[in-house]
């Protein structure tokens, strides 16, 4: 035995938490050997380490389905975000992609990564720029993934940030970046000239996705225009191609400007597909509205509706310190809380709902269901969490006490009581857990 997990809530997908309490043995190889009820006897081998729960939450890691890895970091670069719209973001990193180099990319987006592993995320599906003729971040972020693939999983998005028909050779390039190992195909229709642009842009996606076996996530109708509806479009070939859950729409704030009429006819086309959506609650509230009086329009899709209708629907941190939000710590339990309270997330059983946005959802997005979790043979890939639920995790905003991958801790956080010294009292450590 490698390792032994004792007396810890197991979390059971979905939200939910598993009866009881129980033992998680570790095998040689860094797979999960086998899950038992708790025995405070039971030990590790003489090799083997213990990790004592005491009763706290054994998770899934987090899994982060929409970050863009080559622009964090560069907040104000080359000057910042006045206008805080999406449109001058592109703009702003239009230009800043121009001094890119393959240390700039490098390091910038392993910082995150370290932040993001320490955060207890250990699958990533970063977006990359690939309307650049030098392709230097994403032969980056391919190194990159080489690079922590014994830690977590990099996914890489081919996404043509300027658009793959309105932007001069952006078929080209596309296609070239899938010729040098991006995993997922991306585009983004809403950005291209004109509505028939955004379709055949689609298309391309698509086609090439099929041709080499990938799947496609596309940036589809982030943008306050209730005109804009590719996602039916993205839906539709995902039904007529077979690609199916092998296919995500990420941001679709136009959504959030439909009529019910329609916004009902698309539910039903949505479930049907089978599509994945992502909601980014950062970047959609941030951007979102800027062209607004008032009332000012949320910015975010209808994660509700979508959740009821039957479509998996994820969370995405999406872009961190870069043009299109200027903080962000790469933790995914921040990006669940403001997602729960943009989406109004707030029952009883909708805010573990909100959890499972950043796990087992996220996962499906993904593709990794069948190695995430915590079953026999699994990948032991975990984070022990200082909290009785999902829905505890969320509200005290938790930092993982381990960070387990493989077998192996990566990270540790030791626990930091805050004292108060209340006037006319001694001192006591303030127990955030009590409701």
């Amino acid at each position: 035995m490698l390792m032994l997990v004792r007396g810890a809530r197991l979390y059971a997908g979905d939200g939910r938490v598993a009866p009881g309490l129980v033992d998680v043995e570790v095998a040689e190889g860094g797979h999960v050997a086998r899950v038992v009820p708790y025995d405070d006897q039971r030990e590790p081998a003489s090799t083997g380490r213990l990790i004592e729960a005491h009763g706290d939450l054994l998770s899934p890691p987090f899994v982060e389905p929409h970050i863009h890895l080559d622009t964090a970091l560069t907040v104000g670069e080359p000057r910042p975000n006045a206008s805080g719209t999406l449109w001058e973001g592109i703009a702003r990193w239009s230009e800043r992609k121009r001094t890119l180099t393959r240390e700039d990319v490098i390091g910038r987006a392993t910082e995150v990564l370290r932040w993001q592993a320490a955060n207890g995320v250990l699958h990533v599906r970063t977006h990359c720029d690939v309307t650049d003729e030098r392709l230097v971040a994403l032969d980056a972020l391919a190194e990159v993934r080489d690079r922590v693939r014994d830690v977590m999983t990099l996914q890489i998005v081919a996404f043509p940030q300027e658009g793959i028909v309105s932007f001069p050779g952006g078929e080209r390039l596309l296609t070239e970046a899938v010729a040098r190992g991006a995993d997922v195909v991306g585009a983004i229709p809403h950005f291209e000239d004109t509505r028939e642009d955004g379709v055949a842009s689609l298309r391309t996606a698509f086609e090439l996705a099929e041709r080499h076996g990938l799947r496609v996530d596309a940036h589809c109708d982030e943008i306050d225009d209730e005109q804009s509806r590719f996602v039916e479009v993205l839906a539709t070939l995902a039904l007529r191609s077979g690609l199916r859950d092998r296919a995500t729409a990420s941001h679709t704030t136009a959504m959030g400007s439909y009529n019910g009429a329609y916004s009902y006819k698309l539910q039903r086309l949505l479930a049907r597909s089978g599509i994945n959506l992502v909601a980014n609650p950062f970047a959609n509230l941030g951007l979102q509205g800027r062209f607004d009086g008032y009332p000012k329009r949320r910015g975010l899709t209808q994660v509700k509706e979508m959740l009821a209708a039957g479509v998996n629907v994820a969370f995405g941190h999406d872009d961190v310190m870069d043009p299109w939000n200027p903080l962000g710590t790469a933790d995914p339990l921040q990006t669940a809380l403001v997602g729960l309270y943009a989406a109004q997330l707030t029952g009883a059983e909708e805010i573990p709902t909100a959890y499972s946005m950043i796990t087992d959802r996220a996962a499906a997005v993904l593709g990794i269901g069948e190695e995430y979790g915590l079953r026999p043979g699994c990948p032991a890939d975990f984070v022990l969490l200082p909290a009785g639920s999902p829905a505890e995790a969320v509200r005290r905003q938790v930092r993982p006490r381990y960070v387990v991958s493989r077998g192996r801790v990566v990270a540790e956080t030791p626990a930091a009581p805050t004292r108060l010294a209340w006037p006319g009292e001694a001192p006591v450590d303030v127990d955030f857990t009590r409701p």
